[in-house]
């Protein structure tokens, strides 16, 4: 990547909210979206790359926008009609979710995937057993995780 790419996308770090804006106007050609300066930044050092280095082959786009549909998404990432994914609608997080926990001290990484998690190179059908591997005793994992309130455990 060129020294100039670099240095355009240091440079958002420092830009006030609305010279953020006027950028995603003239790097996007739209109104900005209402979200947060995170995102903001996140999407125009990706622009700032494209624009640098060229997008995605349209077969990468192709196979995107395949996936997107299959789980229940439009082209540009807004569930279609109001509903979410099969896994979210069944209480499961999305395929590609990380749920992170820290335990005595260490932190664990769980990723979401199609049929189950993966923790640590290693595929498992439940939360569960990977809080089990974790805590060595039995605990409910998606309450373990934070997936689950007592709230949310009292409304089922």
């Amino acid at each position: 990547m060129s020294n100039a790419t670099l240095t355009q996308i240091a440079e958002l770090q420092q830009l006030p909210m609305p010279a953020l804006q006027e950028r995603w106007r003239s790097l996007m050609g739209s109104d900005p979206p209402h979200y947060n300066r995170s995102f903001l930044i996140r999407r125009l050092a990706y622009r700032i790359q494209e624009l640098a280095q060229g997008g995605l082959s349209q077969a990468t786009r192709a196979k995107m926008n395949e996936l997107l549909d299959h789980a229940g998404y439009d082209e540009i990432g807004a569930l279609r009609r109001g509903r979410p994914p099969i896994a979210a609608r069944r209480g499961r997080p999305v395929a590609g979710t990380r749920l992170i926990r820290e335990w005595n001290g260490e932190l664990h990484e769980v990723t979401a995937v199609s049929g189950g998690f993966e923790y640590r190179g290693r595929r498992y059908r439940s939360l569960t057993a990977i809080t089990e591997l974790i805590t060595g005793t039995h605990w409910n994992g998606p309450a373990f995780f934070g997936l689950r309130t007592k709230r949310a455990e009292a409304s089922r």
